[in-house]
């Protein structure tokens, strides 16, 4: 399938991208050769092939839970620019109205 200019400015339009004339010309080119790409794709015979969302054995690879020790308020707190009270003291993000 080969695409016009007009198709890639149509293209570089709707992603609002500002393009020269020969970044045109190279992506004419080169979405072209990847639309051929996916017809031939489409060609292969794909009936006998089960559906399937990953080819790879699924594993849980995370840890198990495991109760610990927290960290002391104290040191939680030791680099804060600003604490109270054993918090966090932030400015206010949000405007009041």
């Amino acid at each position: 399938m080969s695409l016009t200019l007009q198709d890639v400015e149509h293209i570089a339009e709707l992603a609002k991208l500002g393009l020269s004339a020969e970044e045109k010309e190279r992506y004419r080119t080169q979405l072209s050769s990847i639309l051929d790409y996916a017809q031939r794709l489409q060609r292969l015979p794909t009936d006998d092939i089960e559906a399937t969302a990953t080819v790879l054995p699924l594993t849980n690879v995370w840890r198990t839970d495991e109760v610990q020790p927290c960290l002391p308020t104290a040191d939680a707190l030791a680099n804060a620019p600003d604490a109270e009270d054993n918090h966090f003291r932030v400015r206010a993000v949000l405007e009041e109205e």
